[in-house]
């Protein structure tokens, strides 16, 4: 695992030795198209998924914005002809999609996808993290009864598969790419992780299970381990803390563990009531969305995020994400990256 980059000024940017783009500025936007299209026929094919259309902003009061790991500010604004209500810049439409689900009449075994784009004004960017977010953001509602592993694994497998059937697709397309997936993923729990690696941090043992085993689903994120730490933060009304996880492979050409994908069986009536109050904030019992999960007037769902610039990375093995994607760069890594021959879109 690289601990160490090379520092041009403030830059935390890192260009693997010898790194060089196998595809000019053109080639790559032609090729982030092809890789969009296709892996996206396969997620729909595989959980049954209908395009829809989403929103870019919601109301604070209507509870639906993603409150991530409860710290990152979101961007608001006010609108003129609302006597300057407020409004904000969804972080994520992990909630906003399972409400649309019952409000649109889909069936158990149907789901919906959309594009999310997300603003995440506090992020750190580096090699794989942007203040501009870009996914598939996807829910499929499911039975009461199929609230348990068995459901999220098979779930897990399908988009898994999406995932392998795309990079074969990629490497048929452009001679220099080599599968590395391999033919099966690992599920291993954040528990797990730390029984195994208790003297690494929650990131490091990511990276040595990633490198092990080539892909995990990391599993159960969000509630507190043996040693009293969370592996990582989770918002504590959408994903159900021991019904989820992550999609993270080994990626070699950074060597780095990278997260494709979140994903998880949502919070039922008892669940979201347990986890408001293990994180404090039982007053989310009073807004609309957490309400009518609380009433049960929502449907019980499995989703999740796919993030399409990241999956472009790993595809078409770039080094950095700025390269997949046109965001808002430091200044110290524009100008890093073009003294190793890089551009940053």
């Amino acid at each position: 695992m690289i601990e160490k980059r090379e520092v041009f000024g403030m830059s935390r940017m890192y260009i693997p030795e010898g790194y060089k783009s196998a595809l000019n500025l053109k080639e790559t936007q032609i090729a982030i198209k092809k890789v969009k299209d296709f892996f996206q026929s396969q997620l729909t094919a595989q959980l049954n998924l209908y395009r829809v259309t989403a929103p870019l902003f919601v109301e604070p009061k209507s509870g639906l914005n993603d409150n991530l790991n409860g710290v990152e500010r979101p961007v608001s604004f006010g609108i003129r002809e609302q006597q300057e209500a407020e409004v904000e810049i969804v972080h994520s439409l992990a909630k906003w999609k399972r409400m649309a689900l019952g409000r649109y009449g889909f069936c158990v075994g149907e789901g919906l996808y959309t594009d999310m784009n997300a603003i995440r004004r506090d992020e750190d960017t580096d090699n794989i993290h942007s203040i501009y977010v870009d996914q598939w953001d996807w829910e499929r509602i499911i039975d009461k009864s199929e609230r348990n592993e068995k459901t999220l694994k098979e779930i897990v497998k399908a988009v898994y598969e999406a995932l392998r059937v795309t990079e074969k697709y990629v490497a048929n397309n452009y001679d220099y790419v080599q599968c590395i997936l391999p033919e099966e993923i690992r599920f291993i729990t954040t528990q797990e992780l730390e029984d195994k690696w208790p003297d690494l941090d929650a990131h490091q043992r990511e990276y040595e299970a990633a490198k092990e085993y080539g892909a995990i689903f990391l599993m159960k994120i969000g509630d507190f381990l043996k040693s009293g730490e969370k592996h990582d933060g989770r918002a504590p009304d959408y994903d159900d803390w021991q019904l989820n996880g992550d999609i993270i492979v080994y990626y070699p050409v950074n060597d780095i563990s990278l997260e494709l994908s979140s994903m998880g069986i949502r919070v039922d009536e008892d669940s979201l009531r347990e986890q408001l109050e293990k994180a404090g904030c039982q007053e989310r019992a009073e807004l609309p969305f957490q309400k009518a999960i609380l009433d049960k007037k929502l449907p019980y769902t499995v989703g999740g995020g796919i993030g399409q610039s990241r999956i472009c990375m790993f595809f078409l093995r770039k080094c950095h994400i700025g390269e997949v994607q046109c965001s808002i760069w430091l200044k110290e890594d524009i100008e890093y990256a073009a003294k190793k021959g890089i551009t940053i879109l």
